[in-house]
C-alpha cells in the first residue's frame, strides 16, 4: 500500500474513529474509573518508520531499568528487523502488522488487540506524531497507562483523546528527547500539565553499540573480495554510497549524478579507495544506474550482497557513509562508522544521527518544511534545499575523512 493511500486512510477514515472512540471511552470512565498502576508491561508503539526504531532505543533501555516486568514492541512487518539490530526487545515481544492492504490491517490489527489482553499489556507508548491509526490502537489496548504526544492548544493533527499521560512534543528538540520525555511520563509518580517538566540532557540519548564478531566481519569482506578482484582489507578502504531514499519524502533524494561526480572526485583524491553502492535488493537496477555514470571499477554496485543484519558489520569495516536522510544514517549509529548525512526537507537538530555524523544542511528559510502538523507532507515541487547542496560542497565537506586515511 502506498504512503498516500494509507494517509488518506488515517485521515478519512482515522477521525471519526477516533472521535467516537473518544466519546466511548470517556463515556465508560465517567460510570467507571480507571485505576492507577505502577507500569510493568510496557508497550511501545512505532510501525511506519525504520530508523525511529534506533531513535527510541536509548528510551527503550531506560524503560527496562526502571519497570519490574517486560518491554514489548509493535511496528509494520517489513520494519521488524530494524528492531534486531540492537535486540533491546526480545523477539517473541514483537507483534507485526502486515500493511499490505486494508484486509491485512484490519485482521493483524484485531490479533495484535487480542495479543495485548493476552500479553497483559498494562502500559501503551504511543511515539507515532500524527498517526490516528496509532492513537487508536494505544486507546483499544486495554492498557491502564496511555501515553503520548498531546496537541493542547496547539491546531495539530485530530488524534481523539485516549492518553492519561499527555506529553508535550517539543519541535525544538531532538525526537530522541522527546521519545525520553514520553518515558518519564510513564515512571512519574506524579501528574503533570503537560508532562514532561525537565531538563534532558545529552548524556540520556547516548545510543548503545552492536556487538560484532571477527567472523561477522570477516564475511563481509569476503563478499566484498569476491566482488572486487585484488581487494586488501589493509590497502583499500571501503566507503559506502547510499543514494536511495524511501517513497515517504521523495523530496529527500538528492541527484543521482551529484552522487556520481562526488564518486569520481573520491576515486581521483584515493587511488586505493573502493566505493560501495549500498541499498536494498530492490534498490539494486538504481544502483546499476549510478555505477553506470561513475564508469569505474573501484564503484561497485553492492545493493542486496549483504542482508540486513549484516550491515553493522559492514559498517565496522568501512571508512565512512555518505547517504541521504534516511533508516542507513540511524542502522550505523550503532558502530563507530562516521556517516556524512544529506539533509533538506527535514532537519538534523530533530532527525540527526546520534553515532559520529556530519550533516550537509543548507537550512533555507522554507526548510524544514515536514513537521508533525502536516503528516509530513509538503507541497513543494522544487526542493531547493536539496538542490543547492552541490557535489563539490559535499567532497570538501567529507574530505578531512579520506585525509585521515593517508595517515
Amino acid at each position: 500500500m502506498n504512503v498516500d493511500t494509507m494517509r488518506n486512510i488515517d485521515h478519512y477514515a482515522g477521525v471519526p474513529l477516533a472521535f467516537a472512540g473518544t466519546v466511548i471511552k470517556k463515556t465508560i470512565n465517567f460510570f467507571v474509573s480507571e485505576p492507577q498502576i505502577k507500569p510493568r508491561n510496557v508497550l511501545l508503539i512505532e510501525l511506519s518508520e525504520m530508523g525511529s526504531s534506533i531513535l527510541v532505543d536509548p528510551a527503550m533501555r531506560k524503560l527496562k531499568e526502571n519497570i519490574d516486568g517486560e518491554l514489548f514492541f509493535v511496528i509494520f512487518s517489513k520494519n521488524k528487523v530494524s528492531l534486531q539490530l540492537l535486540e533491546t526487545v526480545k523477539e517473541e515481544n514483537i507483534f507485526t502488522i502486515n500493511e499490505d492492504g486494508i484486509l491485512d490491517i484490519a485482521k493483524t490489527t484485531l490479533a495484535f488487540l487480542q495479543w495485548c489482553r493476552d500479553k497483559h499489556i498494562d502500559s501503551v507508548i504511543d511515539l507515532e506524531l500524527f498517526s490516528r491509526f496509532t492513537a487508536l490502537l494505544t486507546g483499544a489496548s486495554g492498557a491502564v497507562n496511555r501515553v503520548g504526544f498531546h496537541a493542547f492548544h496547539n491546531e495539530g493533527l485530530y488524534r481523539g483523546d485516549f492518553l492519561t499521560h499527555k506529553v508535550a512534543y517539543n519541535p525544538h528538540q531532538h525526537i530522541a528527547k522527546n521519545f525520553i520525555a514520553l518515558v518519564d511520563a510513564l515512571l512519574s509518580e506524579k501528574q503533570e500539565v503537560p508532562f514532561t517538566k525537565r531538563i534532558i540532557p545529552d548524556e540520556e540519548i547516548q545510543i548503545a553499540k552492536a556487538v560484532i564478531s571477527d567472523e561477522e566481519k570477516e564475511s563481509v569482506l569476503g563478499i566484498i573480495a569476491g566482488m572486487y578482484d585484488g581487494f586488501d582489507k589493509n590497502k583499500n578502504p571501503i566507503i559506502l554510497v547510499n543514494s536511495n531514499a524511501s517513497d515517504l519524502l521523495p523530496q529527500r533524494r538528492w541527484n543521482r549524478e551529484n552522487y556520481g561526480e562526488v564518486i569520481k572526485k573520491i576515486l581521483d583524491y584515493n587511488q586505493d579507495a573502493i566505493i560501495l553502492l549500498t541499498g536494498a535488493p530492490s534498490e539494486k537496477e538504481g544502483a546499476q544506474l549510478l555505477s553506470d555514470y561513475v564508469n569505474d571499477k573501484r564503484c561497485i554496485n553492492f545493493a542486496g550482497s549483504v542482508k540486513f543484519l549484516q550491515l553493522p558489520a559492514l559498517y565496522s569495516v568501512s571508512a565512512f557513509m555518505l547517504t541521504n536522510d534516511s533508516g542507513p544514517a540511524h542502522f550505523a549509529s550503532i558502530t563507530d562508522m562516521h556517516t556524512f548525512v544529506i539533509f533538506g526537507p527535514e532537519t538534523p537538530a530533530l532527525y540527526g544521527s546520534l553515532g559520529p555524523s556530519t550533516p550537509i544542511f543548507a537550512g533555507m528559510s522554507c526548510s524544514p518544511c515536514v513537521s508533525a502538523s502536516n503528516h509530513r507532507k509538503t507541497p513543494c515541487t522544487d526542493n531547493q534545499c536539496i538542490k543547492v547542496i552541490t557535489p563539490d560542497w559535499v567532497f570538501n565537506t567529507l574530505k578531512f575523512k579520506l585525509d585521515e586515511l593517508s595517515f
